[in-house]
């Protein structure tokens, strides 16, 4: 634990000491939250504190087009250096920022660093956002994109019968609907699921939603401006948006589950990873004390972020091997 911070209402809180530093950092530049911004103007701002970012080398970059259903999805393709030679591990990796912000230049330092560290040529998706595009636009892509990097297996160098896939916060929303989608549709075989501080359940309705509501970078209000461009209507319940709610979780791939102590979503990821573990599905559940929400893409200034992408990606080594 670190030393003890200030929390959302008065009270003291022990925040690793990286993230007091952080928060006391955004206090004092000051501007509004997510949630009073036109969804443009949060892009925007989400896109600049991305400058931040150390990104790793790789061996190579590939920027492709995959057709979907009712549109074209752009995805970046990262093989790295263990990657090389055309049997190597896929991960599909879907960025975060409440469906609504973030793209594949936001999530570019960590889609690079689970490459090098796991070994796996790593298919970032640019999903379409909300509101212009509600749900199940974004699941719809993440699918699309699935499809066809196995269907292409050979023009990206992979191996078809290792697939994992993986995000973070939405885009741990988006894996974790995607290894339902698949099972329930029989689609490509699924051998990992990497959810890091994932939504699974739009309710809102967990302790951790009230306790970490503001003070700690995600908000409470921004998780309800987030839902409510996303869901577009769409009950809070349906499995394909609240993966916690679908009738069974069994048959579903292996997962690492990765939360942080003072997150709003800390709860449900937790609940999601002794649901899936209740089902018969191998997980291991790894809270980081101390931290927020997003502290892995923070791995520039926050060194249990690096702990979680290095522990991610020998979780990918080994799950893929």
């Amino acid at each position: 634990m670190g030393p003890r911070g200030p929390g959302p209402k008065g009270e003291d809180v022990p925040v690793h000491p990286q993230v007091k530093l952080l928060l006391d950092g955004m206090a004092q530049v000051g501007g509004p939250p997510f949630n009073e911004m036109a969804p443009v103007e949060a892009r925007a701002l989400f896109k600049n504190l991305s400058a931040l970012d150390q990104p790793e080398e790789v061996t190579r970059v590939d920027d492709r087009i995959v057709p979907g259903a009712d549109n074209d999805v752009p995805v970046r393709v990262y093989t790295p250096a263990d990657a090389v030679g055309g049997d190597a591990p896929l991960l599909i990796w879907l960025h975060g920022g409440g469906w609504v912000i973030g793209d594949l230049d936001t999530t570019d330092a960590t889609a690079r660093a689970l490459a090098n560290r796991s070994g796996a040529v790593v298919v970032s998706v640019d999903y379409r956002l909300a509101p212009e595009h509600t749900a199940p636009a974004a699941l719809e892509d993440a699918l699309a994109a699935l499809t066809w990097s196995v269907e292409n297996a050979e023009l990206l160098g992979v191996n078809a019968a290792k697939v994992a896939v993986g995000g973070d916060s939405a885009g741990g929303n988006l894996a974790a609907a995607l290894c339902l989608r698949v099972r329930d549709e029989f689609g490509p075989d699924i051998d990992f699921q990497l959810l890091v501080y994932p939504v699974v359940d739009c309710t809102l309705s967990h302790p951790s939603i009230e306790e970490n509501a503001e003070g700690y970078f995600l908000t409470k209000d921004a998780m309800v401006w987030f839902t409510g461009h996303y869901l577009g209507g769409l009950d809070p319940k349906d499995p394909s948006v609240s993966p916690l709610y679908a009738n069974t979780l069994a048959g579903l791939p292996p997962a690492l589950v990765i939360t942080a102590e003072f997150d709003p979503l800390r709860d449900e990821g937790e609940a999601y990873a002794a649901a899936l573990r209740d089902a018969g599905v191998a997980v291991e559940a790894v809270r980081y004390e101390g931290q927020i929400h997003g502290f892995m893409g923070m791995a520039a200034l926050i060194d249990d972020g690096k702990h979680a992408i290095d522990l991610a990606g020998a979780a990918l080594r080994t799950a893929l091997s």
